[in-house]
């Protein structure tokens, strides 16, 4: 889903730099490799290679000859959160070049699903998003986070991130202990 998303949405970008973000990773090929663990089975190199957390900014960054940097992101369900400020902070830093942030997360495999939060079971198709910044943008997004005060939001954070986007305006998401915005 990531690899689609990114490459729809960066297809005739050039010299980007990547942030890559999911709050499992690609946690279905490390299961694999733990049932073959258990079954004395061999390891297999491939699926080792693609379960580390940085897989799909690797594949990415092959498939389209791109030397670019790129960084990875998890941090629990405010993955989101931290990869767009990751993403709003490299590219402020350097805004003539492009910076593609992309989002993503599988269904959780069913040995890790009742570890899983209520945003993990209301997408159980998975989720993925990916954004270009560009100086050529129209309209630039700011994000900002402090202390909440409130409740925790109901709807997972990528999809009060999307609701900003087609909508605009201010739109806040909330842990419970940390406030989200984005402008």
């Amino acid at each position: 889903m990531m690899l689609h998303v990114a490459g729809t949405c960066a297809q005739d970008a050039t010299d980007l730099r990547f942030v890559f973000a999911s709050q499992h990773g690609e946690l279905g090929y490390t299961v694999s490799l733990l049932r073959a663990l258990a079954a004395g089975e061999p390891l297999s190199p491939t699926l080792f290679s693609l379960s580390v957390h940085n897989a799909a900014a690797g594949l990415l960054s092959t498939a389209r000859a791109d030397r670019g940097e790129s960084t990875a992101v998890a941090a629990g369900e405010e993955t989101l959160g931290y990869a767009l400020l990751e993403a709003h902070c490299q590219f402020i830093a350097d805004p003539h070049r492009p910076l593609l942030m992309v989002y993503g997360d599988a269904p959780l495999p069913d040995e890790y699903r009742r570890f899983g939060s209520p945003a993990d079971a209301s997408m159980p198709n998975g989720r993925a998003l990916a954004l270009l910044m560009s100086s050529e943008a129209s309209r630039p997004t700011a994000v900002s986070t402090e202390p909440a005060e409130h409740a925790p939001s109901p709807e997972p954070q990528i999809q009060a991130f999307i609701r900003h986007l087609q909508h605009g305006g201010c739109t806040n998401w909330s842990t419970g202990t940390t406030a989200w915005s984005w402008h």
